[in-house]
Parts: C-alpha cells; sequence; structure tokens
C-alpha cells in the first residue's frame, strides 16, 4: 500500500506543488482545500495518486468530515494560512480571531485528531508550515507574525513531548516563495482593516497598498518556487532523522542569524524599513 498524507491548503502554490510532487513519488496524497469548487478543480486534472476534498481550518464538522475519509495518515502536512495585513493597533478581534482560526486553532485541531491513532500505530510524521515570520517580526505584518510565533513554540512543545517516540514533528520555515498568499490575503484586509482612518494612513498608501496590488509575477528578493519547500517537506517525511527545522531561503537563514547575534535594538535599526 502508498504511504498517505494529508495536506492542507492545495489550491495552489506550496500546498499544490507538494501534492503533485509527492503523488509522483508514489504517495497517496489527500489534497485539502478550503473551497469545494478548488477541490473539483483539482481533482478535474486527473492526477493520480490525489484524492481532493474540503477541509476548512474553521470548520471544526467539516475536518472531522474530512478526517472520516482520510482515517489516520501516515503524515500530516499542516501547510493552510492567509495573511491579513495591518500596523497591529488596526486589528480588531474579530480579525485576530479569524487568522488565529485558520493559522493556528485548525491546524493543531487536526494534531489533537491524528496524533493518538499515530501513536497507536507507531509511527507518523508531523510538519508544519511557519515562516520566516515565526523567526522575526515585521512591519504591518503582526497578525501573521502572532500565529507563526505561536506555531513554531507549539511545535516545539509537540516535539520536546515526543523525542524518542513514534512521531516525527518537524517546522519547516519558508521565507519568499512564489505563491498567491497577497492576492488571497486582499479580501481579509479589505474586511478588517479600516485604513482611510487609521493613524498610519499615509504609511498605508505609500507602502502597504501598492505591494498589496502589485501585479502578479512580480517576484520578491530573494523569492523561491514553492518547489524549494517540497524538497525540504520530502525529507522531513521520507528520512530516518527528519530535521526539528528547515529553513528555505536565505531571508530565513538570516533571520536566525540576526537573532542570535544581534541585541533587539540593532535587529530594530535593520528592520524599520522591511
Amino acid at each position: 500500500m502508498p504511504r498517505t498524507v494529508l495536506i492542507t491548503g492545495c489550491s495552489s502554490g506550496i500546498g499544490r506543488d507538494a501534492a503533485l510532487t509527492l503523488a509522483a513519488r508514489g504517495w497517496h496524497v489527500f489534497a485539502t482545500c478550503r473551497r469545494a469548487a478548488d477541490c473539483a478543480a483539482l481533482a478535474a486534472e486527473g492526477h493520480a495518486g490525489i484524492e481532493s476534498f474540503p477541509l476548512d481550518y474553521t470548520d471544526e464538522a467539516g475536518i472531522a468530515a474530512a478526517l472520516a475519509r482520510t482515517g489516520v495518515p501516515d503524515a500530516l502536512f499542516n501547510n493552510g494560512a492567509f495573511a491579513l495585513p495591518g500596523a497591529m493597533e488596526d486589528v480588531p478581534r474579530g480579525g485576530l480571531r479569524a487568522i488565529f482560526e485558520a493559522n493556528l486553532f485548525g491546524p493543531f485541531d487536526l494534531i489533537h485528531r491524528l496524533m493518538p491513532g499515530m501513536l497507536a500505530r507507531g509511527s507518523g510524521r508531523i510538519v508544519n508550515c511557519s515562516s520566516v515570520l515565526g523567526v522575526t517580526a515585521l512591519r504591518f505584518r503582526g497578525a501573521y507574525c502572532g500565529t507563526k510565533h505561536a506555531m513554531e513554540g507549539m511545535t516545539d512543545a509537540l516535539r520536546l513531548e515526543n523525542l524518542g517516540g513514534p512521531v516525527h514533528v518537524s517546522l519547516i520555515e519558508p521565507g519568499p516563495i512564489g505563491t498567491l498568499i497577497r492576492e488571497k490575503s486582499r479580501p481579509h484586509f479589505e474586511r478588517w482593516i479600516d485604513w482611510q482612518h487609521a493613524p498610519k494612513r499615509a504609511t498605508y498608501e505609500a507602502e502597504v497598498l501598492p505591494r498589496l496590488h502589485a501585479p502578479p509575477g512580480r517576484p520578491d528578493r530573494f523569492e523561491l518556487t514553492p518547489a524549494a519547500v517540497t524538497r525540504a517537506l520530502i525529507h522531513a517525511l521520507e528520512s530516518p532523522r527528519p530535521k526539528p527545522r528547515y529553513r528555505v531561503t536565505l531571508p530565513t537563514l538570516g533571520a536566525e542569524a540576526l537573532r542570535r547575534l544581534l541585541t533587539t535594538r540593532a535587529r530594530d535599526r535593520i528592520l524599520r524599513n522591511q
């Protein structure tokens, strides 16, 4: 029987590349998406080894229904997430609740439901997709940073609690990757951020809005393709000794170095214009 992996956020970007690549390597992939239409589009492409159906991190009943189809897979890749650009003082409670439900509570709900079965079976891999923004903070990305910093800490605790056991736990920390996360963040920004009446309106107009609405296909500095993340994922899933962390892209390596080598004030001077 082929190994099975449940991947979230497969409509595009990192999740889609991971699903296609792992299926080509002989895995049976449960490639889930938040929207049923995206699942139908992926299924219609007819990729061998891929089974696609909805899984919305914010829908507990939907999570239960998805797991009724997967059983306890050999591996879980928690990839799905969204961004909510905005200065921290401009993000209301509802916006924080929404992003933490999707980026943190949902992934750990899946772990809560699947981990007992993996332990009872005596094998399993759990890989959580964090971010360079789980390593360092940047301006106007605080809500997303909060979810990823929390994911880092909770994943570290999960790994420590299972050291030497049959379930391996890893983090992947991508920096800039060519995905649709910026385009997909626009509805969340428009719903939650009242930037027109914000104290930092001038910064929104000069920096945030141009970046948010930049034409697609314009890469960030040091940007890599989703395949770079998939390469790290393959090692985390298939190596007999998976790493606790996989730092993907030069900015993630640089952020870790800055955190280790510099004082907070020195890092602030470097990051204040990023």
